[in-house]
């Protein structure tokens, strides 16, 4: 008889492996040889069940314990190495997804939560910013109201799929083990219609518009999303309904730009008012005016905040500052008397320092790329 392999060789793992660790590498061993994606394969097969008995100890921290101290021989005998099947509960979320595994542990079918739904909702810059209520209509499926979600007949009533009786899924052998799969013949509802109802065709529900109140508070912003409750689609088989995800997307602004809570804009300033200083009116998000100070001196493409003046916070309190870019404005076309008294003026100002701008330039070099 062939020595068996080491536990942590057959996961791929060191010995200090994490929990995590251990039932990671064991779900991608489960599912790449499953019998179900290698059919016929007694190699697949084989390293499908190692890997589960593996898991078996290593996933056990009693049973790693002895394991790292003992080997083998340490988990050997009741209760010690060897396939367990059960252990598949633990990887129900996705095994039973694809093979089946959820309904083998005693999960049956019954009313199951109805699908999400999406809306996607176009909102103004201002909106997002400050909130707002809207209208909106959404096609989903409801009960029928002339059957009552049973899909049958008024006067009738589903009977219990001769197929399943009614479990909702059927179980075969595969390989060494049961595997159990919905039911063909009821779709996994254990029922089956005799007689439809006219208004569903058996369905249980039917497609209706509704309209909806929504409120979008302030501070969203593109990609957020608002979960409304139970607006989804209905369940089958009465089950609860599903939610509703409000998706929004934020237009552009013609004069702001938007950075989580704070604002950003450019304004034009003339050669008097960046030299000499000079108070402007400026339009806030609010569609008001607030007062902007440009300092005497002030250089193209200085930056003014004004503190308060943005988006508010999302959920909580205070808002951002809107970052004002200045720009100086340089006139393209001067009258004769303009010109002269440019020239005059430019005959008492200093000739910049050509060498000192461009050691400053360098030395900011420096600094930003080291």
């Amino acid at each position: 008889m062939a020595a068996k392999r080491d536990y942590y060789e057959i996961l791929g793992l060191p010995r200090n492996a994490s929990e995590q660790e251990v039932k990671s590498a064991y779900r991608q061993l489960a599912l790449r040889y499953h019998p179900d994606r290698n059919p016929g394969d007694a190699h697949a097969e084989e390293r499908f069940k190692e890997a589960a008995e593996a898991y078996g100890v290593l996933g056990d921290a009693e049973k790693r314990r002895r394991y790292d101290t003992y080997g083998h021989a340490g988990v050997s005998g009741v209760g010690g190495a060897g396939f367990d099947p059960t252990i598949f509960a633990d990887f129900s979320d996705i095994l039973g997804d694809f093979f089946g595994f959820g309904d083998l542990f005693g999960r049956r079918r019954g009313p199951r939560r109805g699908a999400d739904l999406r809306y996607n909702l176009e909102i103004s810059f201002e909106e997002a910013a400050f909130g707002t209520e809207t209208q909106i209509r959404i096609p989903r499926a409801e009960p029928c109201k002339e059957c009552s979600g049973s899909g049958a007949a008024p006067g009738t009533k589903p009977s219990t799929c001769p197929t399943c009786g009614g479990a909702g899924q059927v179980t075969f052998q595969q390989g060494f083990f049961s595997v159990a799969r919905s039911c063909s013949h009821c779709r996994g509802s254990g029922r089956i219609v005799t007689e439809e109802c006219s208004t569903c065709r058996g369905e249980g529900h039917v497609t209706n518009e509704r309209t909806l109140q929504i409120k979008v508070p302030p501070g969203v912003d593109s990609g957020s999303q608002l979960r409304i409750t139970g607006e989804g689609e209905s369940g089958p088989l009465g089950g609860p309904s599903g939610d509703l995800y409000v998706v929004l997307r934020v237009k552009e602004h013609a004069l702001f730009r938007r950075d989580g809570t704070h604002l950003f804009c450019e304004i034009p300033v003339s050669f008097p008012q960046a030299t000499l200083g000079a108070t402007l009116d400026i339009p806030t998000l609010e569609g008001g005016k607030a007062k902007l100070t440009v300092p005497e001196g002030t250089q193209s493409g200085s930056v003014i905040r004004l503190r308060g003046e943005g988006v508010p916070q999302l959920g909580g309190r205070g808002r951002g500052d809107l970052h004002v870019l200045v720009r100086v404005e340089v006139p393209t076309r001067l009258t004769s008397e303009q010109r002269k008294l440019v020239e005059e003026l430019a005959e008492t100002l200093p000739t910049p320092d050509m060498e000192s701008k461009e050691k400053s330039l360098f030395e900011r070099m420096k600094d930003i790329f080291g």
